[in-house]
This record gives C-alpha cells, sequence and structure tokens, in this order.
C-alpha cells in the first residue's frame, strides 16, 4: 500500500492538472496560445484517474482498520462515516458527471463548454481538500490553505503540462508568454504562501533541520531543494526565452518547458513520498514510533539520538559541495545561453540539488 501510495498521488496531480490546463487554455484567445490538441480521450483518462487515485487514501486507512472487524464492515464505516470516505463519494459522482459530459460535449467547440469543465474541476478540488489532513487539523483553515495550494499548483503546471506536451507548434510564444509568466508568478506566490501554512501544522519551523533525521524530514528537504533548479527553469522559460524568440522566432523553446514539467512532476513525487511519512509532530516520539531516516543514517556519521540538535557548521568540505552546487546551477543556465542541448542543462539541475543536498547533509554537526 505504501508504493501505491506514492504512485497515485503524482498521478492525482497529474490528471487535475492536465483537466484544468486543458479547460483554461481554451478560454485564452487563439493569438495568445501555440496550437494546442489535447484529445478527448486523454481528459476521459485524466478524469477516470481522479476517481481512481483519489480513492488510495480510502483503501489504505480501510487496510489499516479492518484487523477484527472485517473488510466489508471496515469498508462501509470509512465511506460513510469518515470525512475522507464522504468526500471521496462526492468525488467519485462529480468524475462520472464529468466523465460524460466531456463523452457529449466538445470542449473545443465552445468557451461555455470550458467554463462548466472548470466549474467541475474546481469542485473536485475542493473535494480533495475537505478530505486534506491540512482538513482534519485545522479545519476552515486546513481547509482553505489546501484547496489554494492545489488549485494554484494545478493551474500553473497544468498550462506548462498543456504547452509542453500538447502544442502543435511554437506559434504566438512571446504572445503566450506575455500571460502565463505573470500567472505563473502569482501561483507560485501563493503556492509557496500556503504550503508555508500547511507546513506549520504538522512542524515547527525552528524544528526543521532536527526534522531531517526522519523519512519525512528527508522527503521536505529534497522537496525544497528542487524547487531551486525549478526556479532556474522559470527563468529560463520567461525572461531568457523571451530575448531568444524576439531575435529569432524559428527557435522551438518547447523542449525546454518539457525539461521544467519533468522538475515539476519530481517534485510531484517528492510530496508523494511526503504523504505516505509520519509527520513530525513530535520529533522525538516520532523517531521512536517510526524510526530515524535510513538516509540519514547512511550519510551522518555521528551518533543518532532521539533529541539530537542539528546543527550546521559550513566546513571546508561543505563549502566546497557549496560552490560546486552553485556552480551546476549556473551551469543550468549558462547551457542554455550557450545552446547547449536541454538535457545538459537538466543533468546539471539535478547536480545541483544532490551537491546542494550533500552540502548541508555534511555540514551537520
Amino acid at each position: 500500500m505504501f508504493i501505491l501510495g506514492i504512485i497515485s498521488e503524482p498521478l492525482l496531480y497529474l490528471c487535475f492538472s492536465l483537466l484544468i490546463g486543458s479547460f483554461t487554455l481554451r478560454l485564452v484567445p487563439s493569438a495568445y496560445r501555440p496550437d494546442i490538441n489535447v484529445p478527448k480521450g486523454v481528459l476521459m483518462t485524466a478524469t477516470a484517474g481522479i476517481a481512481i487515485f483519489s480513492f488510495i487514501p480510502v483503501l489504505q486507512l480501510i487496510f489499516f482498520l479492518q484487523q477484527g472487524i472485517g473488510f466489508g464492515q471496515t469498508f462501509q464505516s470509512v465511506l460513510f462515516t469518515f470525512e475522507v470516505g464522504k468526500a471521496w463519494i462526492f468525488t467519485y459522482i462529480l468524475t462520472n458527471l464529468l466523465f460524460i459530459f466531456i463523452v457529449w460535449f466538445d470542449y473545443r467547440k465552445k468557451p461555455f463548454y470550458s467554463y462548466i469543465g472548470i466549474l467541475f474541476t474546481f469542485l473536485l478540488i475542493l473535494a480533495l481538500g475537505w478530505s486534506s489532513h491540512a482538513s482534519s487539523i485545522e479545519q476552515w483553515k486546513g481547509f482553505l490553505a489546501h484547496t489554494l495550494h492545489y488549485l494554484a499548483v494545478t493551474l500553473w503546471v497544468g498550462i506548462l503540462f498543456i504547452v509542453s506536451w500538447f502544442s502543435k507548434n511554437h506559434a504566438n510564444w512571446l504572445n503566450f508568454l506575455k500571460w502565463f509568466t505573470p500567472v505563473a508568478m502569482i501561483c507560485f506566490l501563493i503556492t509557496a504562501l500556503s504550503g508555508l501554512f500547511l507546513m506549520s501544522i504538522v512542524i515547527d519551523f525552528n524544528d526543521y533541520a532536527n526534522a531531517w533525521i526522519l523519512p519525512y524530514g528527508q522527503a521536505l528537504l529534497i522537496k525544497h531543494l528542487l524547487i531551486i533548479p525549478l526556479l532556474a527553469y522559470a527563468f529560463i522559460n520567461s525572461i531568457l526565452m523571451r530575448k531568444r524568440l524576439r531575435n529569432n522566432e524559428r527557435f522551438n523553446p518547447i523542449p525546454w518547458t518539457k525539461f521544467e514539467s519533468v522538475i515539476v512532476f519530481l517534485i510531484f513525487a517528492v510530496t508523494a513520498v511526503l504523504g505516505q511519512q509520519s509527520p513530525p509532530h513530535d520529533i522525538e516520539t516520532t523517531v521512536a514510533s517510526s524510526g530515524v531516516s535510513r538516509l540519514f543514517d547512511l550519510i551522518y556519521q555521528g551518533n543518532i539520538t532521539r533529541d539530537l540538535e542539528i546543527v550546521l557548521d559550513v566546513g571546508m568540505g561543505s563549502a566546497m559541495l557549496l560552490i560546486l552546487g552553485l556552480s551546476f546551477l549556473g551551469l543550468t543556465i549558462l547551457s542554455y545561453i550557450k545552446k547547449a542541448p536541454p538535457l545538459l542543462s537538466f543533468l546539471m539541475s539535478v547536480l545541483c540539488v544532490v551537491t546542494g543536498y550533500l552540502t548541508l547533509m555534511v555540514s551537520i554537526q
């Protein structure tokens, strides 16, 4: 079930992103976006995927509680008495309605159909926020924060995914960047602020470094490090890309946006790992119940205790790694400037994350 949860969550993000990105771009005038063709089958698959992948947390809870009660009774109890079960029933009904709507109506023909598609998708995001961990702890605050977070992420990433993988050409790309760049910046700001609030629900900011001894803390750290190359790609695909397209309209920016979308999917994958770990409301208690991160245990050479206080001290080794990491970050951008293949830039960004991670681990005293 652990592996199933890790696989299902990034795919759930992807399904929502495909839906909201497709419907939103159809509302944009054709002069302000490239030519896009998202087959109905893709949206139908994404809609079915939401129903299936959003059920995985419900199934995990059923398997966790079924001992001594039986699967059938537990299934009924979770589905009709737990908030996560009720939210999934609502999700299942909505996905069926949306699936039928996509089959019967072609959203590509009339903008009104896209508005209806966006409404369905928004209601599904509300259902997801209703069943979230944050909502169960902070109720309305958690519900609103999780909903805003998910909506901002899927809108920004959905548009990025669609133009990267379903564009027939790169026509009108400069016009596309004029509106997408500010939209992406606003979505990123909302994502960052709501993400900080959601993080504060499960972990004290003062314990951020101390949580690295836990699997949850390790996943959270890697997720945050992946944001660095994401911002580098955002800089390339907005600021630098605009300048190049003005000088050379034939230049194809799509391979670069594709690698940005890969970085985003990696963040989704790490987020899924994060969601399968025990949140460190109390680090000492969590260490006693779930143990220390194997990755941290592999790298850290000191004595690991429940009350380990992590202090960072930049020595010669960590300083060299920091310089190396910053060099890889610079090479990520320089690869684009020097017209190197996008794959080289992507490899530099991955090495930037790896060296950044090692810098922090080596700095621990």
